[in-house]
C-alpha cells in the first residue's frame, strides 16, 4: 500500500599466533578454497545446526567475509545484492526494498532478517529498517541466506526466506584494525581493537561512522537524504570447558537521516545478547540465548520507541544412528510506545505484544548417507492470530557424494502488525481515511520446492532450485461503502508465484574465480470475489521477470586483485521503472599483510539511474567512486 511504502525505512588454533599472522592465515585459506571445499562450508540456518551448505535440502547461498571485501560493498543491502534470487532496489539515501522470490516493496515483509541470532525484523510493519543495520562489514563471518519458507525453525514472518549474518568469534578478531572509505557519495570511517581474554577467552571492541551523501532527483537537485550515523559495540567469546562456551555482546548506535526538504528521521537504539552453549558426554548439545533490543524511530509520520526481550532455548540429540533432533522453545515480548500526530497514528498508541513458540525438527536417515528426510514444524502462539503452525517436509538424496537432489513441501505465515490492525490515517482531514482492522488474519503460503546441485570437478559446480508458491490472505485496501471512506485493511488476495534459480561457479584457473547467476520469476495476483480494492492489490509486490548476476575475482601478481561485479535487473511493472545493467569494479592491492588498499567505482555504466520507485519526486542513484583503506596492526 501506498502509506506503508512512504514508510520503510570465523580456527581457535590461531588465536596462539600473532594476531596479524591469525588474520592473514585465515584470509589466505579462504582466498585459496577450490569450487569443491567453497560446497563444505558450514551452514547453520537451515537445520540450525552445522552442516556442509552443499548437502543443505533448502535453496540457501554462503556469502563469505571474502565475497564482501572484494565486491566493494559498503552497507549490507549492498551485499545482498550478490546473492542469486535475491531482490535489492535501492529508493533513496536510506531506504532499501529488500526480498525474495517475490512481493519486493518499500515496506517488504516476507523476508526475516536476523544478526547473530536477533531478530532485526520490526513487528512495527513486518519489515526491516536497512538503514538502522549498519554492522560493520570487515566483522562479518558470513551471510547465509536462505531462498523459500523458513518458518518451520525462524517462525513467522520468514515466508519467502530468511537472512542469518554471523559476525566472527573475538577469538578471530585479535589485534587492531582501522577501515575507511573515501569517495563522492560515501565516508565511512571504523575502527576495532581485540585481544586474548585469559587462555580462554577473547574480546573485541568498534566503532563506526558514516557520512553517505544525498543522492539527486530526477530533476537535477539534491534530494537531500544524506545519511550521517555512528554506532559502536563489543563482542567476548569464552571456553568455560572443553564442554561450554559463552558468548555476549552489544551494540549501541545514533544517527540523522534527511528526508527530501521535509525534516529528518532521527534513529537510535542499542542491544545486549547472551549465550551459553553446553555439550553433553553423549554428543548433544544445549543452547540458551537471550537478548534485549531497544529501538527509538522518529519520522514526519510517526515517532516509536520499541523494547524487545527474547528467550530462546534449543536441545539437539541423535538416537539410534539415524535420526537427528532438534527441539526447542521460546518467548518474546515487544513494547510499542507510539506518539499520534494530526495525519498518522495508532489506535491504543501502546501497545505490547508476547509471542510464544515452540518447534522440532527430525532429519532421519533412511539410507545414512544416501537418503534421508526432514520433518519439522514451528507452533506460535500471537496476540492477533492466537495460535499458527508451519510444518515443513524435506526430502535429500545424494545419486553420489558430489551430487544432491532435494525437494520440500512448507506451510509459512505473515502475522498481523501494528500496521495492519492499529493504523489510522487522516491525511490531515477531519476523519479517518485509512484504518487497519483488528480483525486482520495472517498472511499464508504453501510453497513446493525442487533443487539440484552438484560439484562436477574441483574447477566447477552448479545449483538449480525452483518453486512454486501459493498465498492466500494476502492484504488489500477495501473501501467502505457508500461513500468509500475509510478504507479498511483486509486479507482478499490470492497469489500463485513460481520460479527457476540457477547458479554456477567457475575456476578455469587457481588465481581466477567465476560464478554467475539467473533468476526467472513469474507472479500472478487475484483479487477475491468480495474485494473491491481499487488498487488491485499492486501496492504489495514490484519485481523484475528476469535478474542475472555475474562476478569476476581476479588475483594478479604483487598481491593485486582485479574484481567485477555485473548485475541486469528486469523492468518493474508498478511503478514502472526501466531494467538497468550495472557494474562494480573493485582494484585492491596488499602491502604484506597490514596494508590493504582498493579502488572501487560502482554504478560505472550509468552517471545515475533509478532502482525503485514510491511516490513523487522520483530520485536516481548516483555514479560511486571511492577508496578504500584497511590496517591492521
Amino acid at each position: 500500500m501506498i502509506i506503508l511504502a512512504a514508510l520503510a525505512a570465523r580456527d581457535r588454533r590461531l588465536q596462539a599466533q600473532p594476531p596479524s599472522q591469525s588474520q592473514a592465515s585465515a584470509e589466505q585459506t579462504l582466498r585459496r578454497l577450490s569450487i569443491e571445499d567453497l560446497g563444505k562450508i558450514d551452514v547453520t540456518s537451515t537445520s540450525k545446526h552445522a552442516e556442509p551448505v552443499g548437502d543443505a535440502a533448502a535453496a540457501v547461498t554462503v556469502l563469505t567475509q571474502d565475497d564482501i571485501r572484494r565486491a566493494g560493498v559498503t552497507t549490507l543491502p549492498d551485499a545482498l545484492r550478490l546473492v542469486t534470487g535475491v531482490q535489492v532496489a535501492r529508493i533513496n539515501g536510506q531506504t532499501w526494498a529488500t526480498s525474495a522470490r517475490g512481493f519486493d516493496a518499500a515496506a517488504a515483509n516476507k523476508i526475516v532478517v536476523l544478526i547473530d541470532g536477533r531478530s532485526v525484523y520490526t513487528p512495527l510493519f513486518s519489515g526491516v529498517f536497512w538503514d538502522q543495520q549498519d554492522v560493520a562489514l570487515d566483522d562479518i563471518d558470513r551471510i547465509e541466506v536462505i531462498r523459500g519458507p523458513a518458518g518451520a525453525l525462524w517462525g513467522a514472518n520468514a515466508v519467502n526466506g530468511a537472512i542469518n549474518i554471523i559476525t566472527k568469534r573475538a577469538t578471530d578478531t585479535t589485534g587492531g584494525m582501522v577501515h575507511v572509505d573515501a569517495g563522492n557519495t560515501v565516508g565511512q570511517v571504523a575502527f576495532r581493537d581485540g585481544a586474548s581474554a585469559g587462555t580462554t577467552g577473547a574480546y573485541r571492541v568498534y566503532g563506526k561512522y558514516r557520512d553517505l551523501a544525498a543522492q539527486r532527483l530526477a530533476t537535477g537537485p539534491s534530494a537531500q537524504d544524506d545519511v550521517r550515523s555512528g554506532q559502536g559495540g563489543f563482542r567476548y567469546d569464552a571456553e568455560i570447558s572443553g564442554r561450554t562456551s559463552v558468548t555476549l555482546q552489544g551494540d549501541a548506535y545514533k544517527g540523522v537521516e534527511g528526508l527530501a526538504a521535509i525534516t529528518d528521521i532521527t534513529v537510535g537504539g542499542g542491544n545486549a545478547l547472551g549465550r551459553i552453549t553446553h555439550t553433553t558426554g553423549s554428543g548433544a548439545q544445549m543452547q540458551l540465548q537471550l537478548y534485549y533490543d531497544g529501538t527509538y524511530r522518529r519520522a514526519p509520520q510517526f515517532t516509536e520507541r520499541r523494547d524487545t526481550a527474547d528467550v530462546d532455548f534449543q536441545y539437539r540429540f541423535a538416537t539410534l544412528n539415524r535420526q537427528d533432533v532438534v527441539f526447542g522453545a521460546g518467548v518474546d515480548v515487544s513494547r510499542s510506545d507510539t506518539t499520534p500526530t494530526p495525519a498518522f497514528f495508532f489506535d491504543p498508541p501502546i501497545r505490547t505484544t508476547a509471542l510464544v513458540n515452540v518447534f522440532i525438527e527430525d532429519a532421519v536417515a533412511i539410507v545414512p548417507g544416501r537418503f534421508d528426510i526432514v520433518l519439522g514444524s514451528k507452533f506460535e502462539r500471537n496476540d492477533y492470530t492466537g495460535f499458527e503452525y508451519q510444518p515443513t517436509a524435506r526430502a535429500r538424496w545424494h545419486p553420489t557424494p558430489k551430487r544432491t537432489l532435494w525437494a520440500a513441501v512448507s506451510r509459512a505465515v505473515r502475522m498481523p502488525t501494528r500496521f495492519d490492525s492499529d493504523l489510522r490515517f487522516t491525511a490531515n482531514s477531519p476523519v479517518v481515511v485509512l484504518r487497519g482492522d483488528p480483525g486482520f488474519q495472517s498472511e499464508t503460503v504453501i510453497a513446493s520446492e525442487v533443487g539440484y546441485r552438484q560439484t562436477i570437478t574441483t574447477a566447477l559446480s552448479f545449483d538449480l532450485a525452483s518453486f512454486v508458491n501459493h498465498y492466500d490472505d494476502l492484504r488489500t485496501e477495501e473501501p467502505t461503502l457508500p461513500t468509500g471512506f475509510p478504507i479498511v485493511l483486509a486479507n482478499n488476495m490470492t497469489a500463485r508465484t513460481a520460479g527457476i534459480e540457477a547458479s554456477a561457479d567457475v575456476q578455469p584457473m587457481p588465481f581466477w574465480q567465476l560464478h554467475a547467476g539467473y533468476t526467472l520469476l513469474s507472479e500472478r495476483v487475484e483479487l477475491k470475489p468480495e474485494s473491491r480494492d481499487p488498487t488491485l492489490g499492486v501496492n504489495e509486490y514490484n519485481d523484475p521477470r528476469h535478474q542475472f548476476w555475474f562476478r569476476s575475482f581476479l588475483n594478479l601478481p604483487a598481491r593485486t586483485e582485479v574484481d567485477a561485479v555485473l548485475r541486469t535487473v528486469g523492468a518493474l511493472p508498478h511503478p514502472a521503472v526501466p531494467g538497468y545493467t550495472e557494474l562494480t569494479l573493485h582494484f585492491g592491492w596488499r602491502h604484506g599483510t597490514p596494508i590493504e588498499l582498493s579502488i572501487v567505482g560502482d554504478n560505472l555504466l550509468h552517471a545515475h539511474h533509478t532502482e525503485f520507485q514510491i511516490g513523487a519526486p522520483l530520485e536516481t542513484l548516483q555514479r560511486n567512486v571511492f577508496a578504500q583503506l584497511t590496517w591492521r596492526f
